[in-house]
């Protein structure tokens, strides 16, 4: 487990590096991080990221800008409300011109956290 906490602690750090009104994903993060196949295990730090208030974990959604993580927000749509306060329009749950909105943090940080 002490592994998962130091990869859960560097996915943080890039979390915490997305802009206000951007949007990465979990495969995204993975990738820089380079562990491109733990995309999954992303999705499990942002889901214990929820104590920790300083990481912004309603702008990591699936490759697709499907708000996946949505009933991680304790059942409401406030995953979908905090994208929105930011700018960023959902319709049915999916980011609406995902492109635009896309951060990648491998062309937007320095290599590897």
């Amino acid at each position: 487990m002490s592994d998962n906490s130091g990869f859960f602690e560097r996915v943080y750090e890039v979390c915490r590096k997305i802009p206000e009104g951007k949007v990465t994903s979990y495969g995204a993060i993975a990738k820089y991080l380079g562990a491109a196949r733990s995309a999954r295990m992303v999705g499990w730090a942002m889901n214990s990221s929820h104590n920790l208030e300083d990481v912004p974990a309603h702008r990591v959604v699936n490759r697709n800008g499907v708000l996946t993580g949505k009933h991680h927000f304790g059942g409401t749509n406030a995953m979908q409300q905090l994208l929105e306060e930011e700018g960023v329009q959902v319709k049915k749950l999916q980011i609406l011109d995902f492109e635009k909105h896309f951060w990648d943090p491998m062309k937007e940080l320095p290599q590897e956290i």
